[in-house]
């Protein structure tokens, strides 16, 4: 007997055929009583799949996951990178799973094809109209970021140097950080601008997948409200430039990567932003999002969190 929800899905138009999964809690389970909660059992056979591969092509490995779990158990995250490659997400996702199921935001024409279609609905990933301030998928990655999950975006909205969209500073992840209450988490993988340069064959050299420094949106409260947003992802996109290119971030020429966006350089030299440790951030203490999955603690007290 057919499913009633499956026959739903297979006569849907795309994507809104995988509308339910796309408000599914992926991460965690606690906090989906009442829900009916994500089927994970593809992903594990497609992430599996993939990190296979991917590990015998490109021995992969990843650099300063320890970041991320202090982060990721206390509250949600937005995890962003520069963007050379469709390869980047596969590697950002590979390097958080299976501890950490990520949440990439994709342009919504990527759902209208199957079998991607299916595939990224069923890893977890969710549509995002392109070129416009899609409401429904920034609330949607905002909820997601409330109840504990990683969102990955990635700031400049196209692939640099591929085809004819020119990469921007877009402020759009630090308004989803904004309203989900969660800290912006830089990254960058190494390499995968070499995998297939136009003209040439595919090549296989090794992946590294480095996580950065964690980046708080209250460090731009200086500057004007209409400027806070862009300035803050400037800045995270900085922080990922300078893992990719193995600067320091001052290094990085954000002025030629983005020569018709608004350079912040000069404001941020004369008032440099704190750094802060992961530890730092998450201050050992359990966000409200996490405490209501997890209950009360062993001592009978809710913790509280900076991201409350």
């Amino acid at each position: 007997m057919v499913d009633s929800e499956d026959t739903q899905l297979a006569s849907s138009p795309k994507p809104k055929r995988y509308e339910a999964l796309f408000d599914r809690p992926i991460s965690v389970d606690e906090y989906a009583s009442g829900e009916k909660r994500f089927n994970r059992a593809p992903a594990y056979v497609i992430v599996g799949v993939v990190s296979f591969i991917c590990k015998v092509l490109w021995r992969y490995r990843v650099v300063g996951r320890e970041k991320l779990p202090p982060l990721a158990d206390n509250s949600g995250v937005v995890a962003i990178s520069n963007h050379t490659s469709y390869l980047d997400v596969v590697f950002m996702y590979l390097g958080m799973f299976p501890r950490y199921w990520p949440r990439f935001m994709a342009r919504e024409s990527l759902f209208e094809h199957e079998p991607l279609g299916w595939i990224f609905a069923h890893i977890g990933a969710f549509p995002i109209k392109r070129d416009s301030a899609d409401r429904t998928a920034i609330k949607r990655a905002a909820r997601m970021l409330k109840n504990g999950e990683i969102v990955g975006i990635m700031p400049e909205g196209t692939r640099r140097g591929k085809g004819s969209a020119e990469s921007h500073v877009h402020g759009g992840a630090a308004l989803i950080a904004r309203m989900g209450k969660a800290p912006i988490l830089p990254m960058a993988v190494h390499n995968v601008d070499k995998v297939k340069v136009k003209g040439e064959r595919l090549r296989f050299p090794k992946i590294t997948v480095e996580f950065g420094d964690p980046v708080l949106l209250e460090d731009f409260n200086f500057l004007p409200k209409d400027e806070r947003l862009d300035g803050c992802v400037w800045y995270a996109l900085r922080e990922s430039f300078a893992l990719f290119q193995g600067v320091a971030p001052e290094k990085v020429d954000m002025h030629a990567l983005f020569p018709e966006d608004r350079d912040f350089t000069d404001v941020f030299t004369e008032h440099p932003i704190p750094k802060h440790t992961a530890e730092e951030v998450a201050g050992g203490k359990s966000s409200p999002s996490r405490a209501k999955r997890l209950g009360p603690s062993q001592d009978g007290v809710e913790h509280e969190g900076r991201f409350s």
